[in-house]
């Protein structure tokens, strides 16, 4: 389910976002429920999604991630939060053997229709991932699962805290590292919490006692309607990364700083959008 970057056009129609805003509330009443927020921005957006520039640098993120996880035609890969799946795709081109999931029924069924051979798709909750020592390697990419997970009630802190001592996004994690075999290979990406905060717009509101990033903006239909939403974006920093990383027995672990569609093997900095995890699950 990944998420979209700002688009600043004003919403076309207010009932529009009210509709919306409603299926949003209904999806957070507990943010570990059968639900997301997520789902209604992407059944609107549906095929529109694809439209945001920063899914047009998928096969260097491909590319790169092939290479530094070394995978090799038949191995199984699971791409957790793979939206309208274009990561799988373009693994699945290479020979990798994937399954994508998402949350959204709507991504998953844009997904299938244009799936190859070996590249299958279901919707499932990231946070409940059923998979035990499955797979070869495991990718969640520009805050496809990992880093929505922040709580959006005002009780915030508190629930957080009571739920997952760690993090609200450990969950995701653990349940990544869970579906890999032993010696299997992760990448995860994670926005930024330098970034956001040296890059604070107007329309976001950053609590830095939880790291969570709330930002209002618009989002575009296929047929060109747009809307205005809430988004609320988990943000990091290397550090946190290591730790949560590390809570989940993970070893070999680099870090680097990555704007989307330029991959490379930069270190963390204050001007990367993102950091990209790399690690392994000990054999």
């Amino acid at each position: 389910m990944s998420q979209p970057p700002s688009a600043k056009s004003q919403p076309s129609s207010t009932n529009q976002h009210r509709d919306l805003k409603h299926q949003h509330t209904d999806a957070e009443n507990h943010n570990h429920g059968p639900g997301h927020w997520f789902e209604a921005m992407a059944d609107h957006m549906g095929q529109a999604y694809l439209r945001y520039s920063f899914t047009k640098g998928t096969e260097q993120e491909v590319a790169f991630l092939t290479e530094a996880l070394g995978l090799v035609a038949g191995e199984r890969v699971l791409d957790v939060g793979c939206g309208p799946g274009r990561h799988s795709h373009a693994l699945g081109q290479r020979g990798m053997e994937v399954l994508g999931v998402d949350i959204s029924a709507r991504f998953v069924e844009l997904a299938n229709q244009v799936a190859a051979p070996g590249v299958s798709f279901q919707r499932l909750d990231a946070r409940e991932l059923p998979f035990n020592e499955e797979f070869d390697a495991v990718i969640s990419l520009c805050q496809g699962a990992f880093g929505l997970q922040g709580d959006t009630s005002s009780n915030a802190d508190q629930a957080a805290a009571d739920a997952n001592p760690v993090d609200p996004d450990f969950p995701v994690l653990a349940g990544m590292v869970r579906a890999l075999r032993p010696g299997g290979r992760i990448a995860f990406s994670a926005f930024s919490a330098y970034f956001q905060v040296r890059y604070l717009e107007d329309q976001d509101s950053f609590n830095a006692a939880t790291g969570v990033n709330h930002e209002t903006t618009a989002i575009r239909s296929e047929d060109g309607r747009d809307v205005e939403v809430d988004l609320w974006t988990s943000c990091f920093t290397p550090r946190e990364l290591r730790l949560m990383v590390q809570a989940v027995g993970l070893v070999d672990v680099k870090i680097y700083g990555v704007t989307p569609g330029v991959y490379g093997t930069n270190p963390p900095g204050l001007d990367h959008p993102e950091f990209l995890v790399i690690a392994t699950k000990p054999a």
